[in-house]
């Protein structure tokens, strides 16, 4: 994947502040479970260092975020007879 012309680099603790995680977290659980070496990091001259790509990852926060929704389908809802019902509460 070659999003990283024009990317936008970052550490650990830059990304934290933007997505509101902890450093540790990210490196920790979020590196290699949900943010992938070669697409949303990389590691320059193939050293320890992790710089993060803040557009592949804002992207897969966002499209991760549609995804769930789209899968999750319609909302339904239990009424006080015990009857399920789709849409929001109040509409019938």
């Amino acid at each position: 994947m070659d999003q990283q012309a024009g990317s936008t680099y970052l550490t650990a603790r830059e990304l934290a502040e933007r997505i509101k995680y902890k450093p540790n977290v990210i490196n920790n659980m979020l590196k290699d479970s949900v943010l992938l070496e070669g697409v949303h990091y990389v590691r320059p001259f193939g050293r320890r260092k992790v710089l993060y790509l803040w557009e592949a990852v804002e992207h897969t926060m966002l499209e991760g975020g549609r995804q769930t929704a789209a899968m999750a389908g319609p909302i339904r809802h239990q009424s006080a007879a015990g009857h399920h019902r789709c849409g929001p509460p109040g509409r019938r």
